[in-house]
């Protein structure tokens, strides 16, 4: 589904991805690991259209996305990709159902069947009686399956996690996957996600492993 060709990316005279190629198939959960300072987030930034690299190719169904402008990469990042982030990044004035239909109402779609779909997703990660709660009124674990309801809103082909289990306890984290595996089940969802998590990388059906800005397992 998805493919990069000697991606480049540097920041002033730091090289940070020395030409990174990579692929993933669709309904794929892959896990990209490393040390600190191996490119990983910034090789997921560049996958997401967060960030664009200085040179190389993005093949994301047929389509290069790395010769898009910054409105049309707006628009394709919120059809296409959902993203679960490790501090959650919900926003704290509104409800678990409200945080989940922002992205939806920024696609310009119908209120209702946005509210409508949120609830949906809500009920099936098991937070039908969280609905109408602000985030400090959520545990750690329910905030990131909010984050993963948010991140699902818009039916993205793909969901990039950085670092999702990150602020999570043991038990927490193996539920998260368990519930990637299900949504990949369920909708066809594919992951890419990035971790320092061993035992959730070994989860994953896939891993890669990069160092120094490339992928070198």
């Amino acid at each position: 589904m998805i493919e990069t060709r000697n991606i480049f990316k540097s920041f002033g005279p730091l090289a940070v991805l020395k030409g990174v190629n990579f692929r993933v198939k669709k309904g794929e959960i892959l896990a990209i690991v490393g040390a600190s300072g191996a490119g990983k987030t910034t090789f997921l930034q560049i996958l997401g259209t967060l960030d664009k690299p200085d040179s190389g190719e993005i093949i994301f169904n047929d389509t290069d996305i790395a010769l898009m402008g910054k409105k049309e990469l707006a628009k394709f990042r919120n059809q296409h990709i959902g993203f679960v982030f490790q501090f959650h990044n919900l926003l704290p004035e509104f409800t678990a159902l409200e945080n989940v239909c922002i992205p939806g109402f920024i696609g310009k779609r119908q209120k209702k069947q946005v509210q409508e779909k949120a609830t949906s997703l809500l009920q099936h990660l098991g937070l039908n009686d969280r609905l109408h709660h602000k985030p400090s009124e959520l545990s750690g674990g329910e905030q990131q399956r909010v984050a993963v309801a948010r991140a699902l809103i818009n039916d993205p082909d793909l969901i990039l996690a950085d670092e999702p289990s990150g602020n999570l306890d043991s038990q927490n984290a193996r539920d998260l996957y368990d519930l990637f595996k299900v949504l990949r089940n369920d909708f066809q969802q594919t992951f890419v996600i990035v971790t320092h998590n061993e035992e959730f990388a070994h989860l994953a059906d896939r891993t890669i492993k990069m160092k120094d800005g490339i992928i070198v397992k």
